[in-house]
């Protein structure tokens, strides 16, 4: 009897344990008996995506509202091969703790085909062995770390140049382009902004130099006035800013405001130009910023104009920019992907179509995908603000190449 006893509990532990991870067919793999993958139907592909649409870093959001208003318009003009998109959007307000149930809800309960999208490197990290268990289709992770693709996992493929690699490229430009010695950085302190700080670190070092000044930020913080005066004390004329957006513009404006007026050079993270400009009252004007895509703002780009439109309709209290623009970006590889596969949708063809993606052209920026390969590109552009809607291209679309392996190692190591 007690022996019965232990093995009826040690099969209620496994199963429940089973039904916790959403194992089984239902959520990670695709389902042979239902003649469809999951998510699958013979009108329907659920997706997944998650972000800030409230919290710290919620100006993010708006790259998940402009995949939702991407995936609104596709099933206007009839969907994906006869099928509508269903798209699940779930709030994490940049929050690790918060995005480990969504994204277990949305595989467990919404029964997602894919992930597209997800902000962050921490919370998308939160999320990572899950997704690669579960074997779900993700493209892209919204950040620049390395963990989605050194190695390459099976079902994850990355967009974004590494962060890495643009503080390689940030570093160069104003040490070749600017004639900068003195070059400070202020960083989110986490994995995204000690990963620019590696990678400018190791130009500097080739040169003989060091930062003059390394002042982290807490995602948290909100009173910056200590660490920009360490900025200014060091002397600093060209700081490297790689903060949220919200601390983008307290950095920006308060520096104003000490008469400490540096070449800023921005992360991509930043990169929505009019925004930045408008929230700091014009002072953005002058900031450099990489780029993966040219601003949004030539309208008769019939594309462009198109996702504009588009936007405004689903959001019309969200303002237009290159975030909600990205998320149409971001979203144009798995729906390319998925109009290949044509009645078949699997996972597995997904995984297949996404990485026979040689030389595509995303609006201008050119990404790949190989089998042994799913970081899309390494490249970006440099640009500068002129005004809300006005900017001037400082350099041509530069590419890395940095043993990005062995910086990663030593970002471990920090």
């Amino acid at each position: 009897m007690k022996r019965y006893t232990l093995h009826l509990v040690a099969s209620l532990i496994l199963a429940l344990g089973m039904w916790s991870c959403g194992g089984g067919e239902a959520s990670g793999t695709d389902d042979a008996s239902a003649g469809n993958a999951t998510g699958v139907t013979d009108t329907e592909i659920v997706i997944g995506s998650f972000g800030p649409l409230t919290g710290p870093a919620a100006l993010w959001g708006n790259i998940v509202k402009g995949m939702d208003a991407c995936f609104k318009m596709i099933n206007e003009e009839g969907g994906i091969n006869g099928r509508q998109i269903k798209f699940v959007m779930k709030d994490d307000a940049y929050d690790p703790s918060r995005t480990v149930p969504a994204v277990r809800e949305m595989v467990q309960k919404d029964e997602i085909f894919a992930l597209v999208g997800g902000i962050g490197t921490a919370p998308c990290m939160s999320v990572m062995e899950y997704v690669v268990e579960e074997n779900i289709p993700w493209i892209p992770p919204i950040t620049g770390a390395t963990h989605w693709s050194i190695p390459t996992k099976k079902n994850i493929f990355a967009m974004l140049p590494y962060y890495i690699d643009e503080g390689i490229i940030q570093t160069k430009y104003a040490l070749d382009s600017l004639g900068s010695t003195k070059i400070g950085i202020i960083y989110q302190n986490d994995d995204v902004g000690k990963s620019a700080l590696v990678g400018a670190r190791s130009v500097l070092k080739e040169k003989g130099l060091d930062f003059v000044a390394e002042v982290p930020v807490e995602i948290t913080d909100t009173d910056l006035s200590s660490h920009i005066a360490r900025l200014k004390d060091a002397e600093a004329d060209v700081v490297l800013l790689w903060t949220l957006p919200r601390q983008g513009v307290i950095t920006v404006t308060n520096a104003k405001v000490i008469n400490f007026e540096p070449q800023f050079i921005a992360s991509f993270i930043l990169s929505d130009m009019g925004l930045m400009h408008n929230l700091t009252k014009g002072g953005w004007e002058g900031v450099i910023f990489g780029s993966l895509a040219t601003p949004p703002y030539q309208q008769d780009d019939p594309v462009i104009s198109k996702f504009k439109a588009a936007f405004a309709k689903f959001y019309p209290e969200d303002r237009w920019g290159l975030f909600p623009y990205s998320g149409f970006l971001y979203a144009q590889p798995f729906t390319d992907a998925l109009k290949k596969l044509g009645d078949d949708v699997t996972r597995e063809g997904l995984i297949e179509a996404l990485e026979g993606m040689s030389n595509y052209d995303l609006q201008g920026l050119t990404v790949s995908f190989g089998p042994d390969d799913h970081q899309a590109t390494r490249s970006m552009q440099l640009l500068r603000c002129k005004g809300a809607e006005e900017y001037e291209v400082v350099s041509d679309y530069i590419d890395s190449d940095s043993d990005i392996e062995a910086l990663a190692k030593e970002l471990e190591a920090l």
